[in-house]
């Protein structure tokens, strides 16, 4: 069973569903040539999509068209539906950074069908996932930088305070629909810039304070 980990704790979290979040950065929209959207959009990763710092992305053979996105994650300490608001911030455990891996041919290709397109975003190693710095030592998660360079380039680089839906919105809003349980991982949405990542490629992800200072990191191989 995947589990998830706090820093500076002994204490890891079952991974129970990932809730990836879809176009929370208007720029991002405009690339994929999406209109910006008026309430969350959200789909499901399975927990086997995980693997950790260090860790290996595996490309489908079923694919030539594998591309990153890097996105601010969270963890849930606690569970409940019907979330107010108000209350959602407390049922943080923790930030941390990860990578939503998408085959965009299978995507495209799905989408032209109008089918379903769980296989391009949940296949092995589509979630490539840091630790969580605890949130009680991040005063502003909303002013947090996310960035991924890829064999040394930087390719994604934004600010948590350019997210569209922020995380007292998305916890509320999708805990009306679907019950949240501790150890349940949120990807918040990448910002602009996702592009081809190819075998052999080493991508550098990082989450970190506006002062700069490293909060959780992720270096992951391309095969």
């Amino acid at each position: 069973m995947r589990t998830a980990l706090l820093q500076g704790s002994t204490e890891q979290f079952e991974i129970r569903k990932i809730i990836c979040i879809g176009r929370n950065y208007a720029d991002h929209a405009k690339e994929m040539n999406a209109e910006v959207p008026k309430a969350p959009v959200f789909f499901l990763k399975p927990p086997t999509a995980i693997i950790g710092n260090g860790g290996t992305i595996i490309i489908p053979p079923i694919s030539d068209d594998l591309h990153h996105e890097v996105e601010m994650t969270f963890l849930l300490g606690k569970g409940g539906r019907n979330i107010a608001p108000a209350d959602a911030m407390e049922y943080v455990a923790g930030y941390g950074i990860g990578l939503d891996m998408t085959l965009r041919d299978v995507q495209a290709e799905a989408k032209k069908k109008g089918l379903p397109w769980t296989l391009a975003k949940g296949f092995d190693t589509s979630a490539p996932l840091s630790s969580f710095v605890p949130a009680a030592t991040v005063p502003d998660p909303h002013a947090l930088n996310v960035m991924l360079a890829v064999n040394g380039t930087i390719r994604q680089q934004s600010s948590t305070r350019n997210f569209i839906f922020k995380i007292d919105t998305l916890i509320s809003y999708i805990s009306q629909f679907i019950t949240l349980e501790p150890g349940d991982i949120f990807f918040t949405g990448t910002p602009e810039g996702v592009a081809r990542a190819v075998s052999g490629d080493k991508l550098e992800a990082t989450l970190s304070s506006s002062t700069g200072k490293t909060l959780a990191a992720l270096s992951i191989q391309v095969r």
